[in-house]
C-alpha cells in the first residue's frame, strides 16, 4: 500500500462536505449523514465527535438533533478536517520531526520531502468545504 489518507480522514471529509450542502445552520443527523454518505454510523459517530472537538462541527441534541458546520464553509478547509481527524499530516517522518534525523540539514531528500510538503499543504488549505459543495441545498 502506498501513501495515502486514512479512512477516517476521507469519511470526515465526505461528511463534512455534505454539511456544507446545506444553509448555514441546517442540522442533519447522524443518520442521514452516513446514509448519504454511505460511512458506517459507528465510524461516523466517532469521526463527528472529533470535528466537533477540534471546533469544526457542532452537535445539537434532541428529538430535532444532529451536526452542523461550526463556522462558514469557506473558512474550513480539507486540512483543518483531515487534522482534525488524524493529526498533523506528513509526507515524511523526517518533515515533522527533523530535529530527529541527523541528517535532515544537509540532506537533498529531506529537502525535496519539505518542497512537496509545502505543495501537498498548499492545495489541502486552498480548498475548502464550499469549494468541494458549492450549491447549498435548500
Amino acid at each position: 500500500m502506498g501513501l495515502q489518507l486514512t479512512r477516517g480522514g476521507e469519511y470526515a471529509v465526505r461528511a463534512m462536505t455534505h454539511l456544507a450542502r446545506f444553509p448555514e445552520g441546517h442540522v442533519a443527523s447522524l443518520h442521514e449523514i452516513g446514509q448519504a454518505q454511505d460511512i458506517p454510523e459507528s465510524f461516523l459517530a466517532k469521526i463527528l465527535q472529533s470535528l466537533v472537538r477540534s471546533g469544526l462541527a457542532i452537535s445539537q441534541r434532541g428529538a430535532h438533533g444532529g451536526f452542523a458546520l461550526a463556522r462558514p464553509a469557506t473558512d474550513i478547509t480539507m486540512r483543518d478536517v483531515i487534522e482534525a481527524v488524524d493529526g498533523p499530516i506528513s509526507l515524511n517522518q523526517c518533515v515533522l520531526w527533523p530535529e530527529e534525523c541527523s541528517r535532515s540539514g544537509e540532506c537533498q531528500v529531506h529537502k525535496a520531502w519539505l518542497r512537496a510538503q509545502d505543495q501537498f499543504m498548499d492545495v489541502l488549505d486552498s480548498v475548502t468545504l464550499r469549494t468541494l459543495a458549492p450549491q447549498p441545498v435548500a
